[in-house]
Parts: C-alpha cells; structure tokens; sequence
C-alpha cells in the first residue's frame, strides 16, 4: 500500500490503480455515475493514446451486500463487489445523496474508515462529506458540499471550516467536491494528478465535458 498520495503517479507505472466508489440506499444517481465514468474514460483514453501497458484505473462500485442498491430517483444499481470482497483500494470515492443510512449504518461508517486508512486518496462528493466528517477525517480542514447543504454541514461538525463556491477542495490524502456535477471536475483533476493534465484534458474532451481545469479552491 502508500505512504502518500504522491506515490500514485509512480504506482501507476506499474500496475492499474483500484478506485473504489461506494453504493447506498439514497445515493445520488451522477455523485457515483460521473466519477465512474471519469475513471473509466480516462483509462480508456489513456490505453489508446499508448500512456500505459495497461488499464491505468480499475474501477469497482462497493456497497455492503452484493444485493442490488435503490439509489435516488429510483435508478436500482447492482455493486460489482461488497465490502470486504474487492481490491485494496488506492482511491476511495464517497458519494452524496440522502445520506442519512449510511450516517447510522456502523458497516458503511466502518468500511469508510478502515478504507480511508489504506487508500492513497479518500474523496467526497456533494453530501458525501457528512460521513468523512463524521468519521473526522476532516477535522481541522477546509471542505466544501453541496451549496444547499453548507449551513447544515458548518452546524454539525463545527471542527471544519465549511466554504463554499469552489468546485472541490485538495488536501492532497482528502478531498471534497460541491454537489452532484462537481464530482466530475473533481475527479478530472485526480486524472491529472495521476496521469498528468493532458490525459485529464483528453478525457474531458472524449466525455464531451465543458471542463476548467484551473477551477479548484
């Protein structure tokens, strides 16, 4: 496993970077969609344009049962692992939603951190930064949510400083996007941390994403 973040850019040389996203009862349909695809795209690209000798991201939705999750709106996705059957995660994304279940569930909360502990990177989104903060994993950081989430975020862990108007905040190890889209933007810019901004920029303009890579806090 890694030491640090900055070790991705390197580990990927070698062998493909585990992304795992977490599925829930009431996830937010894109906070786990946009991410996937973005991962999933940009190994895409990156095979084509001859970057790597292999995928450069696996990517693999986890939920706590291999039972299919009743996400927002009514979509019904089936996770392609449970917890504790899948790859050593390097990057662990935590989606937004309703999260209240996951916020009472000590199996969500406990995958999370243990998760959190071992990957390089651990990122939220939208309303996602409930359950890292929770956990305190934000504690003594900036972090951002979904606009409308903002007060509530400030009133229920007054150990973060809660901003608003950025699309993401980057502590390096711990990041959080704003709501819903945001987590796209957020999730080009890990591209390019690992990959480099070329390969980011690449597979923005395949997904056909109006994308700002200088848009950061």
């Amino acid at each position: 496993m890694h030491n640090s973040h900055e070790s991705l850019a390197q580990t990927v040389t070698g062998r493909p970077l585990e992304v795992g996203i977490l599925l829930f009862p009431g996830v937010e349909v894109l906070d786990f969609a946009g991410p996937f695809e973005v991962f999933s795209v940009a190994s895409r690209v990156a095979a084509r344009d001859g970057l790597l000798g292999h995928p450069a991201f696996r990517v693999t939705t986890v939920a706590a049962t291999p039972e299919p999750v009743a996400a927002r709106h009514g979509l019904h996705v089936v996770p392609g692992a449970a917890f504790g059957e899948h790859p050593a995660l390097d990057l662990l994304i935590v989606p937004g939603g309703v999260v209240s279940q996951p916020l009472e569930d000590a199996a969500t909360l406990g995958w999370i951190g243990e998760n959190a502990g071992r990957a390089a990177i651990t990122a939220s989104v939208c309303t996602g930064a409930f359950l890292l903060a929770k956990l305190g994993l934000l504690d003594g950081l900036t972090a951002t949510t979904h606009w409308e989430d903002l007060d509530d975020l400030r009133a229920s862990f007054p150990a973060l400083e809660v901003i608003g108007s950025v699309p993401f905040v980057d502590h390096g190890k711990l990041l959080t996007s704003a709501g819903i889209s945001a987590g796209i933007g957020m999730s080009l810019h890990l591209v390019g941390r690992v990959l480099g901004l070329a390969a980011a920029k690449a597979t923005a303009r395949q997904m056909q994403y109006d994308w700002d890579a200088d848009a950061r806090s």
